[in-house]
């Protein structure tokens, strides 16, 4: 018992020192002031000498109360060892040895969990298994330390990417009172990767379920998901009842409606392409870009373009946005020609300056230009220099996290949130 004690000390001391030693050694890399790695220095020197008082302090009680042949001759022997290591600066090399010396009893378990998840957050996957793996085969845990046991293994797993086996330890935790909600968000993760939208749709619906918190915006989007499938299978009929179950879920999942006016526009419905894409103004105006294009078009359709005029109006005087703007531009350009699409479009700009709305202007200007066939035309040179400012700009970005993209991601590449990336549409975001 003392040699387990004195081992989980010694390596709860390792763990520590092994990070101030990679700290002190890309202090010395980096040529950092002579003051901070003499701090680190001593750091590092008083925690080897803590835990070589430590193992001495257990060692000795041991000796004291437990003076058999096998204390006397064995554990001495890989003690020293180990401590051989750590003045050698050979830490991972101690664990090794200390960690032999371990039993597994209630006072050592969340020692085992620690080094096994330092070994995780390394990146030594097999030797947090290995140590995982040796806890849940021991009869001594309770079941709480047995199941946190089984999670920390499927975390491992998850770490190397063996999705299967994390997802067989994760499904044996669903209904645990403690682990079940921690094991049921690692199945949607896992679920989502390998985009299996149907069981994703089933574990968040339980974990929803067991946490009493609501997931149906999430869960809408999976559906989403389920009827880009079914569309790129040709089945129209199971894409709109994958919409349906979407806005059932969450009536204000623009993706459903945008979905739901794509493929309506095939089957030539104008009218209920208008109606879906004019639902997203109260679902949410920050997707209004996406659907201009669409609705213009079921307008023109109808032969109604000028009642699709009006509504971009509307929406540029209640809610700015350049992409608005532009497309009134172009329809007073079809209409009435460069000129006064030219001059509508500076008198907005006055207003509301816009580095697209600007480069639109010298295209414009460029047009009227009588000199415009010739390659020293000087609105030429502002034109490309405004294209050049376009392309190093985002067109979404992403409200949780900020990552650009060129193209709509309704899942954030970078943070992994749902309906968080959205159009650039200000002046501020250009």
């Amino acid at each position: 018992m003392y040699a387990a004690r004195a081992a989980a000390t010694a390596i709860h001391g390792l763990t520590r020192h092994s990070h101030i030693l990679v700290h002190h050694r890309m202090c010395v890399a980096a040529n950092l002031p002579n003051r901070y790695v003499m701090v680190m220095e001593t750091e590092l020197l008083i925690g080897l000498i803590i835990t070589v008082v430590a193992l001495a302090w257990w060692a000795g009680r041991r000796s004291a109360r437990r003076p058999t042949h096998l204390d006397q001759d064995f554990l001495p022997a890989h003690y020293f060892q180990g401590l051989n290591y750590v003045l050698n600066e050979q830490p991972d090399k101690a664990i090794e040895v200390f960690i032999k010396l371990i039993e597994v009893d209630s006072e050592t378990v969340e020692t085992h969990f620690a080094l096994g998840n330092l070994f995780r957050r390394r990146g030594e996957v097999e030797r947090a298994i290995r140590i995982h793996q040796n806890l849940i085969a021991r009869p001594a845990l309770s079941m709480a330390q047995r199941t946190q046991a089984l999670y920390e293994l499927g975390l491992d797993y998850m770490r190397s990417g063996i999705l299967s086996r994390a997802e067989a330890v994760f499904q044996q935790l669903t209904d645990d009172a403690a682990q079940g909600a921690a094991a049921l968000r690692q199945l949607v993760d896992i679920y989502q990767q390998e985009r299996d939208w149907t069981k994703a749709i089933g574990a968040l619906t339980k974990l929803a379920e067991v946490s009493g918190i609501a997931k149906s915006a999430v869960i809408a989007q999976y559906h989403c998901e389920l009827a880009e499938l079914a569309r790129a299978e040709h089945d129209t009929q199971r894409a709109e009842e994958y919409i349906a179950a979407a806005l059932a879920n969450d009536p204000k999942c623009v993706r459903a409606n945008l979905l739901a006016a794509e493929i309506t526009a095939q089957t030539g419905h104008a009218q209920q392409v208008i109606s879906a894409l004019q639902r997203v103004e109260q679902q949410d105006p920050d997707y209004l870009p996406e659907i201009f294009g669409l609705l213009l078009q079921a307008y023109e359709q109808l032969g109604r373009a000028e009642e699709g005029t009006e509504y971009l109006r509307y929406v540029y005087a209640r809610y700015g946005g350049i992409a608005a703007l532009l497309h009134v531009t172009d329809l007073l350009r079809r209409q009435q020609g460069d000129a006064a699409s030219a001059a509508f479009l500076e008198q907005q700009l006055r207003t509301r300056p816009s580095v697209r709305g600007l480069h639109r202007l010298i295209e414009l200007n460029v047009s009227l230009s009588s000199g415009s066939e010739h390659t020293d035309n000087p609105l030429r040179a502002l034109q490309e220099l405004t294209a050049q400012l376009l392309r190093i700009k985002p067109v979404y970005k992403c409200r949780q996290c900020g990552f650009n993209a060129k193209a709509l991601h309704w899942q954030c590449p970078g943070c992994k949130h749902w309906s968080s990336l959205k159009p650039v549409d200000s002046v501020e975001g250009e």
